[in-house]
């Protein structure tokens, strides 16, 4: 059964399986058919990423109204792009975020611009850390989320109908790129007012937990913290101690959202679930709502 906590509870601890780094290796995709809605679209440009002269394609997702009006639209960019749209292109399952944001445009009125980095491949764990793991070698995130804020955003707020300010400007990631998601907004909480962290690899980068202490986020921030119970023996203890961090008198000043679901695997399945409720939050109407910290 699910259980969501709205800080400043006490957060759930539960007994985990055995973690798998395995999500976060680059991955041989089987062939299938494409299931990517017709509002989606790759860049035909790749994009460099400086300081690492490596190309990178662009997956975006526009609005089913986006080509009747002239309205202006939130962006949500997201990690991994390869696993967001296309069943062809995704390892173990999309994430079904085309076909979720069509359906929230009907039922709630709930409009977003989607835009998609694919990974790296062999560089993923080096891009998605912005420290050295002893482990697995050097992190590349401060460039890769460098790319994002001076390049990626400043070309996407030219040519679509965006809302650039940070308020309608949100980051999303699992795993790895649940961390990389983590240090984007208390690294740029001046590009990024919303973030959404789904199953963040905290214990990749021990270093997130001082730089987190360092940089309170600014009292309008909203982030969304998901976990699943069932994701291995290093993931909910990790993420309890965030929260835990992100609890203190110090820290109190953002918006918080923590849904952790106890029979929740570490895959695509878990994080395609939690998405349409993750969004619908972050990108609700009333910021505050009755989810707002005292």
């Amino acid at each position: 059964m699910r259980q969501s906590i709205h800080l400043p509870l006490l957060w759930l601890v539960l007994l985990c399986t055995p973690y798998a780094i395995a999500a976060d290796l680059p991955q041989a995709t089987p062939k299938r058919l494409g299931s990517a809605s017709p509002n989606v679209q790759v860049l035909p440009i790749p994009f460099t990423i400086a300081g690492l002269d490596r190309q990178r394609s662009i997956r975006i997702y526009l609005p089913p109204g986006y080509a009747k009006t002239n309205q202006h639209y939130p962006v949500l960019y997201m990690h991994d792009a390869q696993n967001l749209f296309d069943d062809a292109t995704a390892f173990s399952g999309e994430w079904n975020v085309d076909e979720a944001l069509d359906t929230l445009a009907k039922s709630h009125g709930l409009e977003l611009i989607v835009v998609g980095i694919d990974n790296g491949g062999e560089h993923r764990l080096h891009e998605l850390s912005a420290w050295d793991n002893p482990k697995y070698g050097k992190g590349e995130g401060k460039q890769y989320t460098a790319f994002i804020v001076d390049v990626l955003k400043p070309y996407i707020d030219a040519h679509y109908r965006s809302k650039p300010d940070r308020s309608n400007t949100a980051i999303m990631g699992s795993s790895l790129g649940g961390l990389i998601s983590h240090y984007a907004i208390f690294q740029y909480p001046e590009v990024f007012g919303k973030a959404g962290i789904f199953s963040p690899s905290y214990w990749f980068a021990p270093e997130v937990f001082a730089f987190s202490a360092a940089r309170p986020l600014p009292l309008d921030a909203k982030v969304y913290f998901y976990a699943g119970g069932k994701e291995g023996d290093k993931m909910l203890p990790q993420f309890n101690r965030m929260i835990a961090l992100l609890q203190q008198p110090a820290q109190r000043h953002a918006t918080f959202f923590v849904s952790i679901n106890p029979v929740a695997q570490h895959n695509e399945a878990a994080w395609r679930a939690e998405f349409p409720k993750a969004v619908s939050w972050l990108f609700a109407p009333d910021p505050g709502d009755t989810h707002r910290r005292n």
